[in-house]
């Protein structure tokens, strides 16, 4: 077995279950997120690569699986009046409580607010990272990941702000003026 042979299938028993899961935010699907992590599988494993190692060949392969959705999402956009004959709902298995609540919540989104939403904060990337990736105006990922804020808040309760970001903070009730 070759290093490459190696190391695919030493990411894939070590890390699969993460990868399907991270899939899985983007596609809300079980059998698509599987999918979408076999190819981008084939995608860097299937030719040659020198110099790597477990660590980045496992952010390689989730940087793959992002732009494999993306330009799924681009596809499928095209063809979005004909998607309800195609695709049946799978069942989901069975997942702790939290678990079960983000990826309701996260069904609710659109598909331009969830790209948004699991690039900015599960992918951890920046809004001009995500505009460019989804090839869209930094605006309207800010405009996708406000609406997605507030109807995920409404489901889960207050998120949390990204780290690094501050959140303006009224005055408390009695203070307006320095008091």
């Amino acid at each position: 077995m070759s290093g490459s042979d190696e190391l695919l299938t030493c990411l894939a028993r070590d890390r699969g279950r993460d990868l399907v899961a991270y899939a899985y935010l983007f596609t809300g699907d079980l059998a698509a997120a599987q999918d979408l992590v076999q190819d981008a599988f084939v995608k860097v494993f299937g030719r040659f690569r020198t110099g790597f190692d477990a660590t980045s060949a496992e952010a390689y392969t989730r940087c793959t699986i992002a732009s494999l959705y993306i330009d799924g999402y681009r596809r499928r956009r095209r063809y979005a009046g004909l998607e309800h004959l195609l695709i049946e709902p799978e069942t989901r298995e069975q997942d702790d409580a939290a678990a079960l609540d983000v990826r309701a919540a996260l069904a609710v989104l659109s598909r331009q607010e969830r790209a948004c939403v699991v690039l900015r904060f599960f992918a951890d990337r920046t809004v001009a990272e995500v505009a460019r990736e989804l090839n869209l105006a930094e605006g309207t990922v800010k405009r996708y990941l406000s609406n997605a804020t507030h109807k995920l808040e409404t489901r889960l309760g207050p998120l949390a702000p990204p780290p690094g970001e501050t959140v303006d903070v009224l005055p408390a009730a009695g203070r307006v003026g320095g008091r």
